[in-house]
């Protein structure tokens, strides 16, 4: 019987015939548990991280998880105890933060759309940073800032113009998109900036997009944020840091991105050169440090021949696995047990009532209902992005340690659910 191959996934293998993360079956996981089930291993995680810490091993840097990529407090919890800072995009991140451990000194607050309540709760809180997008948000930010008798630090996100080449919904450095201030406008952004009383310049951040898979993108857009920290400083606007963003990809179908401590070798040679390398950096990875560490567990419900396509029905949806209908992203499926039986191609499709709740299409797979599968490179942008629609409720995790396997969250009940609605008197 041949075995699939798991490229990407290290700390995921077939011991004995049975799919395992370090020493746990997954099959077991998945029938103490129940699914649809996400399963995490700790070991993957910090060996993505140990990646990017050899990459800055004797430099001033701050990584900050992006949490974005997977909110859950076991997660984060995580990287708090590693010792990383994070990325947040909204007030609800921040109380998870916190909620987890982490030091509010080492949050970065990104986003586009920061209400002053926000703006207002992170300040009191603390943090280190805030990545401002906008001249309009400056304003905002200065008035919140002196109503709380205090200086926001922040440092501007600029828009460099880079096509990095991934897809357009995750392409985040283009004209086009909506983030950050434009190239052309930096320097007067940071001059207006560094006038408004409630503000502190602190440094210059760049994000140029996701799932990224080329070098050639992150180089090209240091060398323009290096430009553009030479302006800001020769106009009088010292800058503390500089900020690069995440963006790094990961295997998903022999996707071949750099490992983080290579590519970060090839980017501080160019910070060398040019005479920054020894500024404080800050980088904020998200999907490469949990996507190949998750695995979605599901159920095969029913087999559906069909004239044009035969179905796979399981029990995992668009619900659980948003980014095959929102990007037509690929994940691999496997089965947990591998049958020595011929394959036949399925679309592998959830019981969402909609057209677009897949997971892969034209899969080859030797599968009865009752099997159990695993979509891989489950662990980012998955259960963050979870919903419940159809009155779904979301999956339990479970994080694995060596031999550990711990409940991170629960399963959702019909209960929770609705437990903040309520039906109106009509007598």
């Amino acid at each position: 019987m041949t075995t699939p191959m798991l490229p990407g996934h290290p700390h995921t293998a077939y011991r004995g015939g049975e799919l395992c993360i370090a020493t746990q079956p997954l099959a077991a996981l998945a029938r103490q548990h129940g699914t649809p089930l996400f399963v995490y291993s700790k070991a993957a995680m910090l060996d993505a991280l140990a990646a990017y810490q050899r990459g800055f091993a004797g430099r001033n840097a701050q990584i900050c998880y992006a949490m974005k990529a997977n909110s859950s407090l076991g997660v984060l919890q995580v990287f708090a105890e590693a010792g990383c800072g994070f990325d947040i995009v909204s007030g609800g991140e921040l109380d998870r933060v916190l909620a987890a451990g982490g030091d509010a000194r080492k949050i970065i607050f990104s986003g586009v759309g920061k209400t002053r309540s926000e703006m207002g709760r992170a300040l009191q809180a603390g943090i280190g940073c805030f990545n401002v997008e906008s001249e309009a948000e400056l304003e905002v930010l200065s008035e919140v800032a002196l109503s709380l008798g205090q200086r926001a630090p922040v440092s501007i996100r600029v828009n460099p113009n880079v096509d990095p080449k991934t897809h357009p919904y995750i392409s985040t450095g283009l004209k086009g998109n909506k983030f950050g201030v434009a190239h052309e406008r930096t320097l007067q952004t940071y001059q207006r900036a560094a006038a408004l009383p409630g503000l502190k310049v602190v440094g210059i951040d760049c994000h140029i997009g996701s799932q990224i898979t080329d070098t050639t993108p992150y180089l090209d857009a240091m060398d323009r944020v290096l430009d553009l920290v030479a302006t800001v400083e020769a106009a009088g606007i010292p800058l503390h840091h500089i900020d690069f963003g995440g963006g790094l990809g990961i295997d998903y179908n022999g996707d071949t991105p750099p490992a983080a401590d290579a590519l970060w070798a090839q980017l501080l040679a160019k910070l060398d050169a040019r005479g920054y390398g020894q500024r404080q950096l800050m980088i904020e990875p998200g999907r490469s440090l949990v996507g190949n560490a998750g695995v979605c567990l599901t159920e095969v419900l029913y087999l559906k021949p069909g004239e044009q396509k035969n179905f796979c029905i399981i029990d995992a949806a668009m619900n659980e696995l948003p980014r095959p209908a929102m990007y037509e992203a690929f994940h691999q499926i496997v089965p947990l047990a591998p049958r020595d039986t011929a394959t036949t191609v399925y679309d592998v499709v959830g019981p969402v009532c909609e057209s677009g709740d897949w997971l892969g299409r034209d899969r080859a797979l030797a599968v009865q209902p009752g099997d159990l599968l695993a979509v891989l490179s489950a662990g980012a942008y998955c259960m963050s992005m979870a919903s419940n629609y159809n009155t779904r409720g979301r999956p339990a995790e479970v994080l694995v340690d060596g031999d550990q396997a711990t409940v991170i969250r629960e399963r959702e009940t019909a209960q929770d659910q609705m437990r903040h609605e309520r039906l109106v008197n009509t007598r």
